[in-house]
């Protein structure tokens, strides 16, 4: 599948290449190792792959008491793995670097001979057993890998076009129409029910089965599970119980992660590992209270009222509707239809939550439950700051919509207290492109513009 990570490889190899490594940190099953497997056959004259979820002792030996002496290194394992290596033209990559932490640190020493590039990939990569004992490398450069975004997505089912279209029409602040806005609605809600994990988008491709997509699904939240038991040891039963309770506290109307729903009186300070863990392994996207709109938008956060999405909407479809097991046809084609009774806004906002995320937005919400004031009294679904920050007008409000029917008393609000600070007020709903009493509307599948 096409994706757009490719390009930052490239531009990686070109400017960075040979005086930094680069490290690819995503979700398990997010495609991390195919997509640098491939780069590596179309840019390097060769590579050698090693996967330290099956490496053998002598490659462990070897990175153990031979870093002194690279090249006897570099000569086992050219010979080990059958590969000829080329000075400035071969790749190395670390594949599941975090299983290995002595191979990440010897990246240092690698870099500084000069003679091939390195790129490493791997999950749980901040997790504290996968960092104790050694020096995190200064010549790594990091790149955060996600699940597909809309319009790669758009591109593995063969539409090439469409948001080369929609971009266009945000340009010039122009309706889509009906025609082509029901298009892209029912593109969107295909996006939103299967997700964009490799493998079930792939799925879906060959297959149109929504059955077969669940699988797959459910086998990836299988994976997540395990890796809680095998790697939050210490405290995974509490990460557990916040990754089960996370569909439960999205179905509310307020958010906000509530950990009493875990346990009666439980404290944050309590559960904090636990909520960063899930975070720092990208199964979910933390969205921070930021008590002040304004340009410090992570210097306002309160790091105990945050909300909790998952880092991928079609798994949390699996998670969320998974009484007998598996999520049914009927279920999946009542939301492709947009004919699902239950509430449609726990997805949408969480759709919305992951599009921000891969656009490279740091997610924060605003929230004032002021019990006297009641202009001061509201709940903003996200802030965005603009890119270059001015005097004024830099913080962008965003509401969210799953329905046809609704109020933006918040908003309104929000736009008056803080004139100053408002930059573009939008609402994201499922209707057509507008502008009205100066509130910019988007329709869902334009979120990955704002």
């Amino acid at each position: 599948m096409k994706r757009k990570i490719l390009a930052e490889l490239a531009e990686w190899k070109k400017d960075g290449a040979g005086k930094t490594a680069l490290l690819i940190d995503g979700a398990r099953r997010v495609g991390k190792s195919y997509i640098v497997e491939e780069f590596a056959r179309t840019h390097y004259k060769s590579y050698i792959l090693i996967d330290f979820n099956r490496i053998s002792d002598d490659i462990k030996d070897l990175f153990n008491r031979s870093l002194d002496d690279l090249d006897t290194l570099f000569v086992f394992l050219s010979g080990y793995y059958n590969v000829e290596l080329h000075v400035r033209e071969s790749l190395i990559i670390f594949d599941e670097v975090q299983l290995f932490p002595k191979a990440r640190a010897a990246i240092k020493y690698l870099v500084a001979d000069g003679r091939y590039d390195y790129i490493e990939t791997g999950s749980l990569m901040s997790i504290k057993r996968n960092v104790q004992d050694i020096v995190i490398p200064s010549e790594e450069r990091h790149l955060k890998m996600y699940p597909l975004d809309f319009e790669e997505f758009l591109w593995a089912i063969g539409n090439e076009t469409l948001m080369d279209v929609l971009k266009k029409l945000f340009e010039l602040k122009t309706p889509a129409g009906q025609a082509l806005h029901r298009k892209a609605m029912d593109y969107f809600r295909q996006y939103l029910i299967v997700g964009g994990m490799p493998q079930a988008v792939y799925e879906y491709v060959e297959t149109r089965d929504f059955n077969k997509v669940d699988k797959i699904k459910r086998d990836i939240l299988t994976l997540y599970r395990a890796d809680i038991t095998k790697h939050a040891s210490g405290y995974e039963l509490k990460v557990e119980s916040i990754f089960d309770e996370i569909p439960s506290q999205l179905n509310k109307h307020e958010k906000k992660f509530k950990l009493n729903s875990l346990k009666k009186d439980a404290r944050f300070r309590d559960y904090e590992d636990s909520l960063f863990w899930l975070n720092d392994a990208m199964i979910t996207n933390i969205c921070y209270n930021s008590t002040s709109p304004d340009i410090g938008l992570k210097l306002n956060a309160t790091r105990h009222t945050l909300k909790c999405y998952m880092g991928d909407t079609g798994l949390l479809i699996s998670h969320a509707f998974d009484e007998n097991g598996i999520v049914s046809e009927e279920l999946y084609k009542k939301l492709l239809f947009d004919k699902l009774e239950v509430n449609k806004g726990m997805l949408v906002e969480n759709i919305v939550a992951q599009m921000l995320t891969a656009s490279g937005h740091k997610l924060y919400f605003y929230s004032n439950p002021s019990s006297n004031d009641s202009d001061s009294r509201m709940e903003i679904d996200f802030l965005i700051a603009k890119s270059k920050i001015s005097t004024r007008h830099n913080i962008s409000p965003i509401e969210v919509k799953s329905g046809k029917n609704y109020t933006l008393t918040s908003l309104k609000k929000f736009m008056k207290k803080y004139r100053s600070q408002t930059n573009i007020p939008y609402v994201l709903h499922s209707g057509d492109y507008k502008e009205e009493d100066g509130i910019t509307y988007l329709p869902l599948y334009m979120t990955p513009l704002v």
